[in-house]
């Protein structure tokens, strides 16, 4: 048999400008591939069924906080899992003569959300013709002068923030509750088509005094990456006019538009707000904050890696390096913002399993129906 030599072929000569095309040409592809998979990952999850829960023979009258946004979206919230787990659920809000309701519709409970403008001879009354009146506050422990000249007049108090269980209790509540709020799913869910945002790092909240110092530590690192920064007040930040729209002064975005925001987004930075600010808190006791904030679980919802700063109670919810992340310090949560975007696998699967965690036990419908056991059991 003759032996026959093959030439090699001669490498491909590219120029400068055509290897960068096609670096980028491969990145694209590599960048196109991460997303869909983690995609695709996401819609198996979000697609399986909620596991059922018992619909109580019961008619709850629920009172909105009257407040409007960002209120009113905790409301729909509520009412939506009520819908699911009470067989009548008569809605009203502040305003309203709870009194004359109450003797049209004889309700069996009385749920009121925030309370603050509600007046209390209402809820006297409404104790004293035989209803079991219940609260839910949402702003524990920021206005804790407020809230705790209403919490006695209440059947059972129920308080996202841990550590006001104890100061209500000290007050003559017999039933203090500690129950953070959680993720509604028909507002805060992964975006499983192609994302129509792209970014590498969000924040979206109000520019609380201790965020603005926090951020201010390390903004040009922060922005050295496609970063955006959305939420109200972000004109206290000194630099804010250097980014133009990377840094958004002055609207709330609706429960929707953040959660594309989030889906869409490589990293979530959840930075809670001080305990101890004098301009806008009313906690003359400074009554430490120790709970998760709602963001918690609305990030986890929708699909994204969290970086959260640390709480003491965010270990309850949460597996802490498993399924969300956390930081201590500015030069911290830039290391770990460095990590992240260079270690696609890592970041992937604490998404992934902070949102199938999410779905199992921060849903609205888990907390309402714990709400519902606790009052009914």
């Amino acid at each position: 048999m003759d032996n026959h030599f093959i030439m090699p072929a001669p490498p491909i000569l590219r120029s400068p400008a055509e290897e960068e095309k096609l670096r980028g040409r491969l990145t694209g592809f590599k960048v196109g591939y991460d997303e869909g998979y983690l995609r695709g990952r996401l819609a198996v999850l979000d697609g399986r069924p909620e596991e059922p829960l018992p619909v109580r023979d019961i008619h709850i009258l629920y009172v909105a906080s009257g407040k409007g946004y960002p209120y009113s979206p905790l409301d729909d919230a509520v009412i939506c899992a009520l819908q699911k787990l009470a067989t009548r659920v008569t809605i009203t809000d502040v305003r309203q003569n709870l009194v004359d309701l109450a003797i049209t519709h004889s309700p069996d409970l009385v749920l009121v959300l925030d309370g603050l403008d509600l007046p209390l001879d209402q809820v006297a009354l409404l104790r004293s013709r035989g209803h079991k009146t219940a609260i839910w506050l949402t702003d524990d422990p920021y206005y804790t002068d407020f809230t705790m000249k209403i919490v006695t007049h209440y059947d059972y108090v129920f308080t996202l923030e841990l550590n006001c269980v104890e100061i209500y209790r000290g007050l003559g509540c017999q039933k203090v509750h500690y129950l953070p709020f959680a993720a509604h799913r028909e507002h805060y869910r992964p975006t499983i088509t192609h994302s129509p945002i792209h970014r590498d790092v969000s924040f979206i909240g109000s520019a609380y005094w201790n965020r603005v110092a926090f951020f201010r530590e390390i903004m040009p690192d922060l922005m050295s990456y496609n970063t955006v920064i959305n939420g109200i007040w972000w004109d206290r930040l000194p630099e804010a006019p250097l980014y133009g729209e990377r840094i958004e002064i002055g609207r709330w975005m609706t429960p929707q538009e953040t959660a594309i925001a989030y889906s869409g987004s490589k990293i979530v930075i959840n930075l809670h707000r001080s305990h101890i600010d004098e301009v806008v808190n009313n906690n003359a006791l400074s009554i430490p904050a120790s709970s998760p904030n709602p963001r918690t679980f609305e990030i986890a919802a929708s699909g994204t890696l969290q970086l959260s700063d640390a709480r003491n109670d965010l270990g309850s919810f949460y597996k802490v390096g498993e399924e969300i992340d956390t930081f201590t310090t500015p030069l911290e949560l830039m290391e770990k913002i460095r990590f992240y975007l260079t270690h696609e696998e890592e970041r992937r699967e604490m998404a992934l399993r902070a949102f199938e965690r999410t779905l199992k036990d921060h849903t609205y419908l888990k907390r309402v129906n714990q709400l519902l056991t606790i009052i009914y059991n």
